[in-house]
């Protein structure tokens, strides 16, 4: 690829200065697959010339994942080391930020007992429990970031010749994060500006419910008093400016917890922590899932719904524009993070804090009783597509057009 190397040191510094936003002083830990060692690499170093005071590297390797599946007693997915949790939670009270380059393969667990997966990820949130409010409430700054692997290039460029094929995978990741532009920190500056201006007239609207219409899908989504959209980054709690995910295409807020009434069905596949779910259908009644199906991967939503009461319900809504940068790429991708800012989707499970006024000081309790949702899972699925009409509800009753086709009218 032409100019490769300034590209990839062009996007390790816009992570590390718009991701994170890595302060003076500040400890960086940075989790990462080993076949992303060089972008790692240049992260550290930029991340040391932002000011950092120590940054400490997570290393990742899936097939040791994979070994462990294969091999350990059935014990082991019941474990989690709670002096790593530990860890994890110091960190955070430090006021560390936390770099996450998360790409799974979406052929992982092929073979595997859904079962197992589904025993050591509720594990691991059990575990991380209190770690997690710091992420879901903002109070850290943290950033999921995207880079090729073999496995995941094989998978979404099939079509193109092995050879061909990481390089393809990066052009993408570099367009969609607009490494591409002369100046990729502006851009990103502008981009989050153009969200803000989303973000700003959905808040200003205070609808009461939106009704989602497409082949499939007839739902009905209440949105609890006092809810926020959001948009693009956002403050932590020593008010650093961060963005939580790149890509970010979306504009999302919380429904309330039990006003989700009809049937929704996804428009693009599922990997859920490896494991491939396809054509999924979700009936909702007074907001629980009380029907549900899928053409493939079945048996894997079914243990996703099974991890706690909460994830029977949803914590998020969010809006992406069909004609979006990451949709016009015509490509699913097989991980979230990119398919979901290519498409409008919800998550199943608990609802971030910082979409109700308030919310980031509230308890558990306190967050169900306004409406928000609870749950130690939180599950994104994509519903849109250039067939999508979304109707807003006043709170006089009165009915306007949000979306037409897939895309903004408001």
């Amino acid at each position: 690829m032409k100019d490769f190397e300034q590209m990839l040191e062009k996007y390790a510094e816009l992570v590390v200065k718009v991701g994170v936003n890595v302060q003076p002083g500040q400890v960086l830990m940075v989790h990462a697959p080993l076949e992303t060692a060089e972008l790692t690499r240049l992260i550290v170093g930029k991340a040391y010339d932002a000011g950092a005071k120590y940054v400490l590297v997570d290393w990742d390797d899936e097939a040791v994942t994979r070994i462990r599946y294969e091999k350990a007693p059935e014990e082991s997915f019941g474990y989690y080391p709670q002096w790593h949790a530990d860890m994890l939670e110091g960190f955070a009270e430090e006021g560390g930020a936390i770099l996450h380059i998360k790409v799974p393969d979406p052929e992982l667990f092929r073979g595997i007992d859904s079962a197992k997966v589904s025993t050591a990820v509720k594990a691991a949130a059990v575990a991380r429990k209190k770690y997690q409010a710091y992420t879901r409430n903002s109070r850290i700054s943290w950033s999921l970031i995207k880079a090729p692997t073999r496995a995941w290039a094989d998978k979404v460029f099939a079509d193109l010749p092995e050879e061909e094929r990481i390089d393809a995978m990066w052009e993408a990741v570099f367009q969609m994060n607009r490494v591409n532009s002369e100046d990729p920190v502006a851009a990103w500056r502008s981009h989050i500006g153009e969200l803000k201006q989303s973000q700003d007239r959905m808040n200003a609207k205070r609808y009461k419910s939106l009704h989602y219409r497409a082949p499939g899908t007839d739902l009905r989504v209440e949105l609890p008093e006092g809810h926020l959209w959001r948009g693009g980054g956002g403050e932590n709690a020593r008010g650093v400016y961060f963005v939580a995910n790149m890509p970010t295409e979306e504009i999302y807020t919380m429904p309330h917890r039990t006003g989700v009434n009809g049937t929704v069905k996804s428009t693009l596949p599922l990997n859920l922590n490896g494991r491939l779910v396809d054509g999924i259908t979700v009936t909702f009644t007074d907001g629980k899932v009380t029907a549900y199906d899928a053409e493939s991967g079945r048996e894997h939503l079914t243990s996703l719904l099974d991890t706690d009461e909460g994830a029977s319900y949803l914590g998020e809504v969010a809006l992406v524009p069909y004609d979006s940068p990451i949709s016009r790429l015509n490509r699913v991708f097989y991980n979230t993070g990119i398919d979901e800012n290519a498409s409008c989707h919800f998550a199943l499970g608990s609802a971030y804090p910082v979409n109700i006024e308030g919310g980031t000081s509230m308890t558990s309790e306190e967050l169900i009783s306004r409406g928000a949702n609870v749950s130690l899972t939180h599950v994104d699925f994509m519903v849109g597509s250039d067939a999508l009409d979304i109707d807003g509800e006043l709170a006089d009753g009165t009915i306007e057009p949000v979306f037409r086709k897939g895309n903004w009218v408001l």
